[in-house]
């Protein structure tokens, strides 16, 4: 019998079943990447993007087409992380805003919201390229119009024919770029996007699918790179010590007013909050020393759900009684004597309140420290590792104390969640310098005029970028051929602007290969930012045969600390 409609409950179960057959392909579709680098991230990008969305549908009402519509929409924005999620996120966005008013759906209604869909998606991309996931998403739509055209209303055949031509689209993708043709792969994003479609499919046909999404899906994973370790973070240190979390279930939606009034009193009460509300709900975290202030805030507003505290000072003080040796007698004792709950010294200096701030993206200790020496305010560590998503970006904003913000991306692939975190801040005035690399983002910073007007620094803060000649060295993680270059697994590669520089088998050689390579007639100054695996002895070295092979230029040599790129360098 033919089924021709799908009601919340199943357009849920389809949702979910997409999602997780994304998350099982993550590993395959990072390998995907055109670059053979260790962070090639699409597949995590996009399957963290639409977890985040996931684990809101498992709390919704599964009869409430609307409600449905909102978590995956919403869930999805905020998590976005990566060009890739940024697109899937504005994809899902589109496709809800059509269906969300029904009670059921059919094909007629699919088709339109396809086209939604993908008109949001080219709407999000500054300059669109084809043979990409918005590709293989409008060869999708396009198909989905033609079948409706034909008459053809079974949904079985409809969603069978949509994915057979959307990977048929997707097996065109190097044709439409020779760099893929060069890699020997097809689009990442679109072959992430073409698993939600066949994930969803299984799902509609009512295959036996896991679709338990884990509590931490969605969620990165903690990163050990500039970040202090566990032993050496105090209790004490926690200045508030309840993480909670709930939902408000709004009587009616929050007018702007409303909503800035709440959140300046969840930050009167504490800090690392997010908040986000749209018409029915309202999602609050928030760090506190009382959560039933918050609780009371919020009832003013609706009634709660989902509410959840954890103590982090115990969980703190848990975490180092395992892990110590020889130190449990102290913790126990403490635990039983009270001690260890005294109330926590809180800091009477408070952060001024100033006209102008800053949020900059990078990854390692040293790069961190170079920003927050520069003025920097907040540093979200990503970017190469892991892409922040547009929730992160916000939350830093937020604990910035200044009526302007310049975001500094650091990374072509965040440029689009820090551009959607301008969207969605009522709050704050947001300016993205669109830097793609830690040089371009300190030259930036270094240009950047006290007593200039915000749209005279923008201006010149983005100019700073073109001055500056950006270069990597990191490994090949597979054989591969880019720009007519083979590259075997394991070699040493020099990433500069316009592509692969320089492959072969001695960091030394390559990095110098590289330098070679980038404008050096044209730059007075060669910075060198070594990482976490390169010695101090290994970058002087390399240091010293830089500056006798370009004795003209100053020669900088400092700690970067990050992981996976043994070198970045800079010239300008």
């Amino acid at each position: 019998m033919a089924n021709n409609t799908i009601d919340a409950r199943l357009l849920a179960k389809m949702f979910l079943a997409g999602a997780k057959n994304l998350e099982a392909k993550k590993a395959w579709i990072n390998e995907l990447n055109v670059f053979p680098v260790p962070d090639g991230d699409t597949g995590t990008n996009m399957t963290m993007t639409i977890m985040s969305a996931a684990k809101e549908v498992t709390q919704a009402d599964p009869s409430d087409m609307k409600a449905i519509c909102k978590c995956i929409s919403s869930g999805s924005l905020r998590g976005a992380r990566g060009n890739s999620g940024v697109i899937l996120s504005q994809l899902l966005r589109g496709f809800t805003h059509v269906v969300r008013e029904e009670e059921t759906i059919d094909a007629p209604i699919i088709a339109r919201a396809f086209e939604k869909a993908v008109e949001t998606a080219y709407k999000a991309v500054m300059k669109p390229k084809e043979g990409t996931i918005l590709t293989v998403a409008k060869g999708a739509s396009d198909k989905a119009q033609e079948l409706i055209l034909e008459g053809k209303t079974d949904l079985e055949p409809f969603f069978a024919e949509i994915i057979a031509y959307a990977e048929e689209v997707l097996a065109k993708t190097p044709e439409m770029l020779p760099v893929l043709k060069q890699a020997g792969v097809v689009d990442s994003g679109g072959q992430g996007l073409v698993q939600v479609l066949k994930g969803a499919y299984d799902g509609f046909l009512g295959k036996e699918l896991d679709l338990t999404i884990d509590e931490n899906a969605g969620t990165p994973g903690a990163s050990s790179i500039g970040g202090p370790s566990l032993e050496a973070v105090s209790s004490a240190e926690i200045k508030f010590g309840y993480c909670t979390e709930f939902i408000v279930l709004l009587k009616k939606a929050l007018t702007k007013k409303q909503e800035s009034d709440f959140r300046s009193f969840l930050e009167s009460i504490g800090d690392s909050i997010v908040m986000v509300a749209d018409e029915d709900l309202c999602k609050v975290h928030v760090h506190t020393n009382d959560p039933g202030l918050a609780f009371q805030k919020a009832l003013l507003y609706g009634e709660l759900s989902n509410m959840k505290i954890d103590n982090m000072r115990l969980e703190h003080r848990e975490k180092l009684f395992h892990m110590e040796r020889g130190g449990g007698a102290t913790e126990i004792s403490q635990e039983v004597s009270g001690q260890a709950e005294k109330p926590v010294e809180e800091s009477v200096s408070e952060t001024v309140h100033k006209e102008v701030g800053f949020v900059a993206v990078c990854v390692g200790e040293g790069i961190a420290n170079i920003f927050r020496n520069l003025g920097v305010d907040q540093v979200i560590e990503g970017g190469q590792t892991m892409n922040p998503s547009t929730a992160d970006i916000m939350d830093a904003v937020d604990k910035v104390n200044a009526d302007t913000v310049f975001i500094l991306p650091n990374n072509k692939n965040i440029i689009l969640a820090a551009n959607q975190a301008v969207a969605m801040d009522e709050k704050k005035k947001l300016i993205v310098i669109p830097s793609k690399t830690i040089a371009q983002g300190i030259s930036a910073v270094v240009n950047y005029m006290e007593g200039v007007g915000v749209e005279e620094n923008k201006e010149a803060m983005t100019a700073a970028l073109d001055e500056v000649h950006s270069g990597e060295v990191t490994y090949a993680v597979r054989d591969t051929t880019i720009d007519n270059i083979a590259i075997r697994k394991g070699d040493f590669m020099g990433i500069g602007d316009n592509g692969i520089a320089a492959v072969g088998t001695s960091c030394e050689e390559v990095t110098m290969d590289l330098i070679g390579k980038m404008a050096i007639d044209e730059t007075e100054l060669i910075s060198i930012y070594y990482g976490q695996d390169v010695t101090k002895d290994e970058a002087e070295q390399l240091r010293k045969l830089v500056s006798s092979k370009y004795a003209n230029h100053d020669v900088e040599l400092q700690f970067g600390g990050q992981p996976v790129y043994y070198y970045l360098v800079s010239t300008e």
